[in-house]
Formats: structure tokens, C-alpha cells, sequence
């Protein structure tokens, strides 16, 4: 696999939780709202699973069936698929050209520790200090030469949009530098909630 895909991390990040077949996968997935950040179709998981398994990033390990039910093929994680999900994660959190991926990145970068995680926001927030100065400036520099509102009114939404980015990321890191919130692949704790979603996950 050439690159992780943004589904294939979020598949890799569930299989950390247990083995799943992919029809359990799905079903998460979709009752967590993860959809909401990328298309969750069925097709496309089960091509993503073939493609994760090829490159040796998750196992078989069980067939069950049920009734009348088709057959459901178990898979797990491997080491290797752990250190990728680590690996993607470290390239994308501190990058700003690519939102869509690193809402992924962000949603699963409690799979790495605060002690990792910290400095790569922090290498995320001088990257968005630049290219929200950037923005700023060049409105300061249109509207000096007389350039018209309504051709600046993308590069105004941008420059507000990067404000409020930094100010949120502010508040997050110094959440994770005070130890507001717990973090770390051991930090979850298996919530009445979280079991039940599993079970329902299961039927």
C-alpha cells in the first residue's frame, strides 16, 4: 500500500478496540457518525479490508456464522498496522493543506500519546501562525490599494476561518499541557455506552 487512506486508518483504529468483521466495522462507523468526516460505503470498506490485509496491516482470524446468516470473516490488527496507523498519523497532524485528512488525523490522534502529540500540534500551529499572517497581510495590502470587497470576500473567510483554528488549538494544547483531558491508547475506559454500542454493532 503506497499510502494509508483516511479509511484505512479509521478501520486499522477499530480493529485497536478488538477483532471486528467488517460488517461490524460499518455499523460503528456509521453509529458513531464517522461518516459524517468520509463515505462509508460497503464496497469501499470491504476493497479497503482486502487491500489492508494484502499488506500484511490486519489478520485473519476467525469465520463465524449465524443462522441463515452469510458467513463473517473476523480480522485483527497486526503490529505492522499499529505503527502505520502511528506513522500516518505523525505525517498528517502537523499539516495544513490537507483539511479533510487531517479532521481523520485528529479524530484518531488519541492513538498516539500526549507526549507525541503535543509537539506535533504545536508544529501544526506555527505552520497555521504563518499562513494565517499571510492572509492577513495581503487583506491589509488589497484593501490599501483600493481592491474591491467582493473579490476578497474567500481570502476574508480563510483569514477568519485560521483565527479561529489557532485560538481552538490555544485552548487544546493547553488542555493536554495541564493533563485536562484524558489521553493515550490506555486512556479509554469500556463505558456501559461503548459496550452496548459494540453488542448493537454485533447483531
Amino acid at each position: 500500500m503506497s499510502r494509508l487512506t483516511p479509511l484505512g486508518v479509521m478501520v486499522l483504529a477499530l480493529l485497536q478496540e478488538g477483532d471486528m468483521h467488517p460488517y461490524e466495522m460499518a455499523r460503528l462507523l456509521r453509529g458513531r457518525h464517522d461518516d459524517r468526516l468520509l463515505p462509508v460505503t460497503n464496497g469501499t470498506l470491504y476493497h479497503t479490508v482486502g487491500r489492508l490485509q494484502k499488506c500484511g496491516l490486519l489478520v485473519e482470524v476467525g469465520i463465524d456464522r449465524d443462522g441463515n446468516r452469510p458467513e463473517r470473516t473476523t480480522y485483527a490488527v497486526t503490529d505492522a498496522g499499529i505503527e502505520a496507523i502511528r506513522a500516518w498519523l505523525r505525517r498528517e497532524l502537523p499539516r495544513i493543506d490537507r483539511p479533510a485528512d487531517f479532521r481523520i488525523a485528529l479524530a484518531e490522534a488519541h492513538n498516539l500519546e500526549r507526549a507525541e502529540v503535543t509537539p506535533l500540534l504545536r508544529e501544526r500551529r506555527s505552520a497555521l501562525v504563518d499562513d494565517h499572517a499571510l492572509h492577513r497581510d495581503y487583506l491589509v495590502r488589497a484593501r490599501d490599494k483600493g481592491v474591491p470587497e467582493q473579490v476578497l470576500v474567500e481570502i476574508e473567510r480563510q483569514e477568519s476561518l485560521l483565527d479561529a483554528e489557532l485560538r481552538w488549538l490555544d485552548s487544546l494544547l493547553a488542555r493536554l499541557d495541564a493533563d485536562g483531558i484524558p489521553w493515550g491508547p490506555d486512556a479509554f475506559t469500556s463505558s456501559d455506552r461503548y459496550l452496548a454500542q459494540r453488542k448493537a454493532a454485533q447483531q
